[in-house]
């Protein structure tokens, strides 16, 4: 097979279109790229380009072995960064976008802090849907399926949401044991800082059964002050599992309709798709996912 170099002659000329264009590129002659593409022709038994007076272009042939071509270059390039990161100490700025989910994630983050003093986080606690690569990020955390193609993505873990209550608002309300009950409730319902909606309570109704209408005795974009005026004893509040985790353990709160409620969410990290990582996001996407979830359940 002909040499690598031969291989990035074969590409940059395809890039450009121009044997001279490529050999300046290069740093050759262009008679040197004509040679070395004519020399790989006659190895592959086929023509890769079709040649003119004035340009070159791809044939069928020559787009298919292209894009092999690439392949290989991406993997030899990846491969020599690699290495030469291997002596290198992961450091510099990483702009991050993170959901106000701080109970989550705080812990994980300072220490990702200490094991890395020489990364400099510029965090930006949103629900806002960031757009990753116009605004700049470097990573953003997010629910959800990944469906931007330009963007790589790796699963954090999962969590589910719950409804509940504080005994003493169940000792004084009434009777809460069918979806229905929760229209004579004080509800405590997120709502989204972008749009405005209200989040839907994950309730499962059996068949035949009418849509649950929820009152709605507060509503709040910040999901940690629903936690608050919930352990408070002033409403039933759907919040992550992870979020009333202390709260329950401490009897503040319980769990309510646990027979109608059903949900599964996943958190993921979300990156613009690139040849490599840099070692500081590399390490950060490590990092994470090896620690979010796991502390969790500490």
């Amino acid at each position: 097979m002909e040499s690598l170099g031969g291989l990035q002659f074969f590409v940059q000329a395809a890039d450009t279109r121009s044997f001279s264009e490529a050999g300046r590129a290069l740093g050759v002659s262009s008679s040197a790229v004509g040679k070395s593409v004519s020399r790989l022709e006659d190895r592959l038994g086929v023509r890769l380009f079709h040649r003119s007076t004035r340009s070159i272009t791809l044939t069928a042939e020559g787009a298919l072995f292209l894009e092999r071509c690439r392949r290989i270059l991406i993997e030899v390039e990846a491969a020599e960064l690699e290495l030469s990161e291997t002596q290198q100490a992961p450091k510099g700025r990483l702009r991050v976008s993170l959901p106000l989910v701080q109970t989550l994630v705080m812990p994980a983050l300072t220490a990702f802090m200490q094991r890395y003093p020489a990364i400099d986080l510029d965090v930006d606690f949103s629900d806002r849907l960031v757009d990753v690569i116009e605004e700049g990020f470097d990573v953003v955390m997010r629910t959800g399926e990944q469906t931007d193609s330009r963007l790589m993505s790796r699963s954090l873990g999962s969590f589910r949401l719950q409804l509940v209550a504080s005994p003493a608002y169940l000792a004084s309300s009434g009777p809460l044991k069918v979806p229905a009950d929760l229209a004579q409730h004080s509800c405590l319902q997120h709502k989204f800082p972008t749009s405005g909606k209200l989040e839907p309570w994950p309730l499962r109704g059996r068949a035949g059964e009418p849509d649950v209408l929820i009152p709605a005795s507060m509503t709040c974009n910040t999901s940690s002050a629903l936690l608050e005026v919930a352990i408070a004893g002033l409403g039933v509040a759907c919040l992550p599992d992870f979020m009333v985790k202390h709260a329950m353990a401490r009897d503040e709160l319980v769990p309510v309709l646990e027979n109608y409620t059903e949900h599964q969410g996943t958190f993921r990290l979300l990156w613009p798709s690139s040849k490599h990582l840099a070692p500081k996001l590399r390490v950060f996407i490590d990092f994470m996912v090896e620690t979010v979830f796991a502390q969790r359940h500490l």
